[in-house]
């Protein structure tokens, strides 16, 4: 008791009290992401997936006029390694949008009641900077199946999970934010995730085969010095 209440105390001196736990773990808001289409390699078809959400968020008035329907969410899904991260990124970049991002970890915490503020806040933090990006990294840590917690379905995930469900649905397509995710394990999500409404695009990103290989050698040997007889093909 004495260890987890001097714990208390420091997360209260240092953290702006308690309330500093509700306040989203987000690593941004990033504005003038630098990192454009041209910079994921070996990815030519999930590129063109994301093509519309680039124009919707370029010009949100322009699809809300002509009453052109645009996903609010999109779920990346695919293998650690290939690319999710740097590909919602590029996303943010080309369209010259901030760019949300937090992982699923960071809204479960061992406070009942701090994922659901965390939720809140993120949301409310991309609808004043509109048009934006939310990114949530590794979504199947608060996205789960629910009724597969300890708490027999009232856990701290499962109200998190509840809360996002909630805020999806409390925004319309003209708000100019649209919600993107990863995940590598994309049959453990609750199926009210990927719901109309909310994830309702789904990208797969595979593993590069070998022409996307050698352009993704050839972005990163940009501006590298190399003997004149390497051949990135053979590399």
């Amino acid at each position: 008791m004495v260890f987890f209440w001097g714990m208390m105390m420091r997360q209260t001196r240092g953290g702006g009290g308690m309330m500093g736990f509700s306040k989203a773990k987000t690593r941004g808001p990033e504005t003038g992401v630098k990192v454009t289409f041209a910079d994921v390699a070996g990815a030519d078809e999930e590129k063109e997936e994301l093509v519309e959400v680039v124009e919707f968020l370029r010009n949100p008035n322009k699809f809300n006029t002509l009453g052109a329907r645009i996903p609010k969410g999109v779920l990346l899904m695919g293998p650690p390694g290939t690319g999710k991260t740097l590909l919602a990124k590029a996303v943010a970049g080309e369209a010259g949008v901030p760019f949300f991002s937090i992982s699923g970890s960071d809204f479960v915490e061992m406070f009942v009641g701090v994922g659901a503020s965390r939720v809140r806040d993120l949301f409310d933090q991309a609808k004043k900077s509109a048009p934006s990006i939310v990114f949530i990294d590794e979504i199947d840590a608060v996205g789960r199946h629910r009724g597969a917690g300890l708490g027999g379905g009232h856990d701290e995930r499962e109200q998190t999970l509840n809360q996002l469900l909630v805020d999806m649905d409390g925004f319309s397509g003209n708000e100019g934010v649209i919600v993107m995710a990863a995940t590598n394990r994309p049959d453990i999500l609750d199926p009210a995730l990927l719901r109309p409404g909310r994830f309702d695009r789904e990208v797969t990103v595979n593993y590069p085969d070998l022409k996307g290989r050698e352009e993704i050698l050839k972005v990163h040997s940009r501006n590298k010095p190399f003997e004149e007889d390497v051949d990135l093909h053979t590399v």
